[in-house]
């Protein structure tokens, strides 16, 4: 296996997904792994790839609001006054304080987020829920006919400047009859 890489940047791979993460670290790039936490049931477009732009933009914008609010607990932190807030104000503050400053303090980074959805007979599936709904998948494949639709995002955090993309594989006789 070749040495790791080591970029002009900073990579966070903004997914939990073992092969995502098996693909950059197989490439050789070290990089750091950070979760959006979103809903993503909550976002819908009637186009896969519409929903997968989405799904990809709004992970992207979870974990910027993240790092943000990271750093400016950071700053608090370091601050030499402390500030005791309850908890049901400290939204409403971190709103109000300073983030200009963070995008030219911060070191080059690229934030990848990523997502991917499976069109069979013209709806939209996304990760089965269950064991059962898994198999109920793979049985409606055996045979036939899918594709995949999967988006990636690119944000350079120390610019903001953003570009992302989709692509469509089409998939025929995934599972073969016996």
């Amino acid at each position: 296996m070749e040495a790791k890489k080591t970029p002009p940047f900073k990579v966070i791979l903004g997914s939990a997904s073992i092969a995502r993460k098996t693909i950059l670290a197989e490439m050789g790039y070290q990089f750091t792994v950070m979760t959006a936490d979103i809903d993503e049931k909550a976002i819908r477009k009637e186009k896969p790839e519409e929903l997968v732009m989405a799904l990809a933009e709004a992970k992207a914008d979870a974990i910027v609001a993240k790092l943000q609010s990271i750093n400016n607990l950071e700053k608090i932190a370091e601050a030499e006054t402390s500030v005791l807030v309850a908890a049901d104000t400290a939204e409403a503050i971190l709103e109000r304080l300073p983030i200009g400053d963070y995008a030219q303090r911060a070191e080059p980074t690229l934030l990848i987020t990523t997502d991917q959805v499976v069109v069979y007979d013209g709806a939209i599936r996304e990760k089965p829920s269950n064991e059962e709904e898994a198999r109920q998948f793979m049985k409606d494949y055996s045979g036939g006919h899918a594709a995949t639709v999967g988006s990636v995002v690119v944000t350079n955090l120390k610019t903001g400047l953003r570009k992302g993309g989709w692509d469509r594989v089409e998939v025929a006789n995934l599972f073969p009859s016996a």
